[in-house]
């Protein structure tokens, strides 16, 4: 018990004082976490879209595919990405691996299939309600994607904010594409498990204590923005 208090006093300490290594892991977690669901969000979007609106030849299977993801190991992501940019890879002359972009992939194609779910679900109810309304003036579907997605924008961010809480909380792929190289490439989930397995409580615990801020936080701002966007 007194272990665990002296190792919550350091991890309150070095969090009030930002130290700079502390800093540092913080600042590229959300650096990579954030451009990764971008990505995720940008390609998912309008796939997750498309599925709702379009006629598509084999449509259920890609459904139940895009479900199916949700549940995607992240160590065989990062296995996979690692093929794909190793030296003997097809995309080995790029040189991205173990560097912040490789786990941004990673990341990203983590993200795709929880936006492409989330938004599709969204989306076939919006559909539903307002798609006849769309079409009015023979308006085409592609041109009424837009304005259902605006009028969905609520799902769109929750979808979004779902993306990120994947990335930011996601350590195996990230480990096996970025290398968990210190200054480099160490973000929060593998600096915990790093400092935890060399008994450096005090730093792991306020890594931590910062995640779990920032994912009650990620919650808050989706509460917050869904009652203002729908204007409850």
């Amino acid at each position: 018990m007194n272990e665990f208090a002296q190792a919550l006093d350091t991890a309150v300490s070095l969090i009030c004082h930002l130290d700079a290594e502390l800093r540092e892991i913080v600042f590229l977690s959300l650096g990579v976490s954030l451009t990764a669901a971008l990505l995720a969000f940008v390609v998912g979007a309008p796939l997750g879209t498309a599925l709702a609106i379009y006629r598509i030849r084999g449509k259920s299977m890609l459904i139940v595919v895009a479900n199916a993801l949700l549940g995607l190991p992240p160590v065989v992501v990062g296995l996979a990405v690692y093929l794909l940019l190793s030296r003997s890879g097809p995309l080995g002359s790029l040189g991205i691996l173990f560097t912040p972009t490789a786990m941004i992939v990673a990341q990203a194609i983590l993200g795709v299939p929880i936006v492409v779910a989330l938004v599709h679900r969204i989306m076939v109810d919006v559909w539903a309600s307002y798609g006849d309304a769309l079409l009015v003036d023979g308006a085409s579907r592609l041109r009424a994607s837009w304005p259902l997605m605006c009028i969905g924008r609520e799902g769109l961010l929750t979808a979004f904010l779902a993306a990120f809480g994947r990335a930011i909380a996601e350590v195996g792929a990230i480990i096996v594409v970025g290398g968990n190289i210190r200054g480099y490439t160490r973000t929060m989930t593998t600096a915990i498990a790093l400092e935890t397995s060399k008994g450096d409580l005090s730093f792991a615990l306020a890594l931590g204590i910062i995640l779990v801020i920032l994912s009650m936080t990620v919650s808050a701002v989706s509460f917050l923005l869904g009652r203002v966007l729908t204007g409850r």
